[in-house]
């Protein structure tokens, strides 16, 4: 049987949260529980951003019963006006006897100020419950809020050889249909979805969020060196989600006219012949995109590794074996002399669904 202590409250706050993981813009997704004698009095999470943060719901829904209660928080609460007060403030004008807090805000340039404004103000905090399961729900926007960069997560589907495709380049379907459903829900928790040029010409892909009830669709980000993407393709004429893509100052400004006359938004990248993959994010970055679901094809997800720029991967693989000498693959680069020098994955996370197995973690480079 659960305990009932300052983790059971800190886990409900969490599973608050996360339940609003994608809806949050570059916003972190923070939970809220208010206890009083013993009771829950008031609960909360932020839903959108420039909203009310989840203290705020919290608090009102505890109404006068926040007065000498205990709140806990999955994030520190925010001592700045951006959007909307700070919720220190109206945790001190509550009277709330104490604060309980999972992470501290990892911002720079005001983690630690909140908890010592309630301090100040004689209000007990008690810091870093559940700390390492808050920092992996808000991973996102703590790389984003850190580095400018937006957090990458490199999803793909594999045969037991490692292959993405028949030699015919059939990939219809790889995966299971229970693996598919969580690669949807992947797509409603990050902002933007990244594949490549070839892959939109092979596939013709809506790349949009579909669940058995409705879901939020990311931006979709063509990788395109050429600006070879046909106007015809679903994701340049049907209006489901914004079309994005990534080129060089070198491709065709005709061709990019052609595209922007179907609202699709051109961003260059630099010199090429080959998209600069940081310069790319970078620019994605400035438009605040916060998070990005990496599908593409075995040349970009190769180029992406290289270049050092994926924080998480998952990978689902199926029970199958298709062969061929050259047949495409997962992972596409120059590769390494020495098995020492092989990308490793850490933290690993690893399920059985249905008949695939996902093995999921952080990538870490040899130095």
């Amino acid at each position: 049987m659960e305990m009932i202590n300052d983790e059971f409250y800190m886990a409900l706050a969490l599973d608050m949260a996360e339940r609003a993981q994608g809806q949050t813009g570059i916003n972190p997704v923070v939970g809220c529980v208010v206890v009083k004698d013993g009771r829950v009095v008031g609960l909360g999470s932020h839903l959108k951003r420039g909203t009310g943060h989840a203290e705020v719901h919290a608090l009102n829904m505890a109404g006068s019963d926040a007065e000498g209660s205990t709140v806990y928080v999955t994030l520190e609460p925010c001592s700045h006006y951006g959007k909307t007060p700070p919720c220190s403030e109206r945790l001190i004008h509550e009277k709330v006897k104490r604060v309980v807090v999972c992470c501290e805000d990892p911002n720079p340039q005001v983690s630690g100020t909140g908890i010592s404004m309630l301090r100040q103000q004689g209000i007990e905090v008690e810091v870093g419950v559940l700390r390492e399961r808050g920092r992996r729900m808000n991973e996102k926007f703590i790389k984003f809020i850190t580095t400018g960069l937006p957090f990458v997560t490199l999803k793909t589907a594999s045969t037991l050889d490692g292959k993405i495709a028949t030699r015919s380049g059939d990939s219809k379907w790889i995966s299971n249909e229970p693996a598919r459903e969580i690669v949807h829900a992947l797509r409603h928790r990050h902002q933007g979805i990244m594949v490549g040029v070839d892959t939109v010409i092979a596939d013709n892909p809506e790349l949009t969020t579909r669940l058995q009830v409705e879901g939020i669709s990311p931006v979709r980000i063509v990788v395109d060196s050429k600006l070879r993407l046909p106007v015809g393709s679903k994701m340049v004429k049907d209006g489901l989600a914004p079309t994005w893509i990534l080129t060089t100052d070198e491709a065709s400004q005709e061709a990019a006219e052609r595209l922007e006359a179907y609202g699709v938004e051109v961003i260059r990248c630099g010199p090429g012949p080959r998209v600069d993959l940081l310069h790319g994010l970078s620019k994605l970055g400035e438009r605040e995109i916060g998070s990005i679901l990496l599908e593409g094809g075995g040349t970009l997800n190769g180029a992406m590794l290289e270049a050092r720029l994926v924080d998480r991967l998952l990978m689902f693989i199926a029970p199958k074996i298709v062969g061929g000498y050259d047949t495409p693959g997962s992972f596409r680069f120059e590769g390494v002399e020495r098995m020492s020098q092989a990308i490793q994955l850490h933290q690993l996370e690893i399920e059985q669904v249905g008949d695939n197995i996902s093995i999921g973690g952080i990538p870490v480079w040899p130095e």
